[in-house]
């Protein structure tokens, strides 16, 4: 059972994980989770010292970029988190082949940073705080994990924060470059309906993508390797949504790769093929795309204009654990969060105050209540538990390694989703016209570059 027994003895009583309700597009591997709190000054150095970078070469010169310098720290740094939040072992080997690609990554980053600098875009931290717990909650993870995981293996939280910073300044440098000339219409949009309903009864699919682009023959080979690199701990249970998110050079990265509903003719020909005779949850091979590679999962499929939906509106309370829950031996801290969980599943009355009571907890403020869909919510438990609990009433404490959560519905509603909204049609169109110009962009900034790419950086 989810619901958590009165506190007994001296242990807490554990539950499944169930630390968010979100039905995740890959539940995440053990212990890999984002945090939308600040990331530590000073990580602490690895365990393994056989893998330490020695001064000489973290401060070596591996490319030069406009002359911007991308140092073997730099490098050292973005393989770390890469094998950290796949399931990589942290092994010399395993770093090395990784290098190549995340050279080229940093180059590009370095090349979209220059010009988010150039046109005076700001991106605020709490921008960046949102967005990775944004992700935290695709992926159903508790907040915070992956924080003290990077600074036990001596990655700096400080990679992924400036990787997500860069990657939302040039998203809104392309929506300032697209501007009104390429503005999603009305028009644009009901065109878009009226093909989609004539289109009913045909299959249309759910899918993510990882896109490692390509920018010259001769790197293809290390594409190629890199791609095989991902797909392999994919397959090994790799969160695709963090993988997605950090190598990913598609403008869906900051959304874990998910391209939403897509019909077979809004994808490449040699894609829609895969994905035509995929199951869902398999991961494809590399696909070549123009450009570069692509990586797919099939997230979902269903009959457009057919796919009945239960939708819950969600207000959670997230109690987080300084420290992970030993069942047989919890800790007085654990022992008074358990009794606060237990005072909100009491007095809670309304959706307001279970925010405020989640914003009391130290989590980021949501203005909205959580929209899920009540069929993919997992585990069977928590799916059967929000399936009965009434409107407006807080469930018991679900205590799990990492905290407790009291979760509350604020309303559900039955929908039709196989037709989209007028909204979801302008995000969809407005997203592909983002990637088109973001792909012009970057061959327009590699062409005007001037990259000096060095050999025995790292």
């Amino acid at each position: 059972m989810l619901l958590c027994p009165l506190l007994a003895a001296p242990a807490l009583a554990q539950t499944p994980p169930a630390p968010a309700v979100v039905p995740p597009a890959k539940v995440a591997a053990p212990g890999a989770a984002t945090s939308a709190t600040a990331p530590p000054d000073k990580p602490a150095p690895p365990a393994d010292a056989a893998l330490n970078l020695d001064p000489e070469r973290e401060s070596r010169i591996v490319a030069v970029v406009n002359g911007d310098v991308i140092s073997g720290a730099d490098v050292d740094n973005r393989r770390r988190l890469f094998a950290l939040s796949s399931g990589l072992p942290m092994t010399k080997e395993v770093l090395d082949r990784l290098t190549p690609q995340v050279v080229r990554q940093l180059i590009d980053e370095r090349l979209r940073l220059q010009e988010v600098q150039r046109r005076k875009v700001a991106v605020a931290d709490k921008d960046v705080a949102e967005t990775i717990a944004n992700l935290e909650h695709q992926n159903n993870m508790p907040p915070g994990t992956l924080a003290r995981r990077l600074a036990a293996e001596g990655a700096e939280m400080r990679t992924l924060y400036d990787q997500t910073r860069v990657q939302l300044g040039w998203t809104r440098v392309l929506r300032e470059q697209i501007g009104g000339a390429d503005r999603v219409t009305d028009k644009d949009v009901e065109d878009q309906i009226n093909m989609i309903k004539s289109e009913t009864g045909k299959p249309e699919y759910h899918v993510a993508e990882i896109f490692i682009p390509i920018d010259d023959p001769t790197h293809a080979a290390d594409a190629r390797r890199f791609a095989d690199t991902v797909i392999g701990q994919l397959r090994k249970g790799a969160p695709f949504a963090v993988v997605a998110a950090q190598f990913s050079q598609s403008q869906t990265a900051l959304q874990g790769g998910d391209l939403g509903w897509v019909q077979p003719y809004q994808l490449e020909p040699s894609v829609t093929r895969v994905i035509s005779e995929m199951p869902v949850g398999a991961i494809s091979n590399p696909i070549p795309v123009a450009g570069g590679l692509s990586v797919v999962t099939l997230l979902a499929k269903r009959q457009i204009g057919n796919d009945p939906a239960t939708l819950l509106k969600l207000r959670q309370v997230f109690l987080k654990f300084a420290t992970p829950l030993d069942p047989q031996n919890p800790t007085e801290e654990q022992h008074a969060k358990l009794l606060r969980a237990k005072q909100i599943s009491s007095t809670a009355h309304d959706c307001d105050a279970m925010a405020a009571a989640d914003k009391a907890a130290g989590n980021p403020a949501r203005p909205e209540p959580l929209e899920v869909r009540l069929e993919q919510i997992n585990p069977p438990a928590l799916h059967d538990l929000l399936a009965k609990l009434p409107d407006n009433k807080p469930s018991e404490p679900l205590v799990t390694q990492e905290g407790i959560m009291v979760v509350m519905v604020c309303g559900r509603e039955e929908r039709n989703l196989g037709i989209p909204t007028k909204q979801e049609v302008m995000t969809q169109l407005m997203s592909q016209r983002i990637e088109l110009q973001s792909r012009q962009m970057m061959r327009d900034l590699h062409r005007r570059a001037s990259i000096d790419q060095r050999t025995g950086g790292v």
